[in-house]
């Protein structure tokens, strides 16, 4: 095994104090949880079984991402109306500008705080 997977193999839980295995050769039966979320599926309370990581040599520290059973997995709760009407609530209230008053059919950049044309009135006043 090449030097890089020896420091992210320990499934005897030696090192890292939870079986940790190498970025992409995690055992089957496990997933993270966008994996999980791709099959229908969500970790329903159950602890981490294992990690799987990848040492990044340009932002210092090793990327981890978490694994869980599929076995043990429950399926994802169906969204209810109310769900459905809060959420399209919070879409209007991020595509509606704050000065104006004016709902877009985009969301409104955050980094302006209002719309394009707010920014630009207030850039030329």
């Amino acid at each position: 095994m090449p030097t890089a997977y020896a420091k992210c193999y320990d499934p005897l839980r030696l090192r890292y104090g939870i079986p940790t295995y190498p970025w992409r050769m995690a055992p089957e039966g496990l997933a993270t949880r966008r994996q999980l979320r791709a099959m229908g599926l969500r970790p329903g309370g159950q602890l981490i079984v294992a990690q799987t990581m990848r040492i990044n040599r340009r932002q210092g520290g090793p990327r981890v991402a978490y694994l869980y059973d599929i076995a043990r997995a429950k399926p994802v709760r169906p969204m209810t109306s109310r769900k459905w009407g809060a959420l399209a609530l919070a879409m209007l209230a991020r595509r509606t500008c704050p000065v104006c008053q004016v709902a877009y059919s985009y969301c409104i950049p955050t980094s302006l705080g209002m719309c394009v044309l707010c920014a630009d009135e207030q850039c030329t006043a």
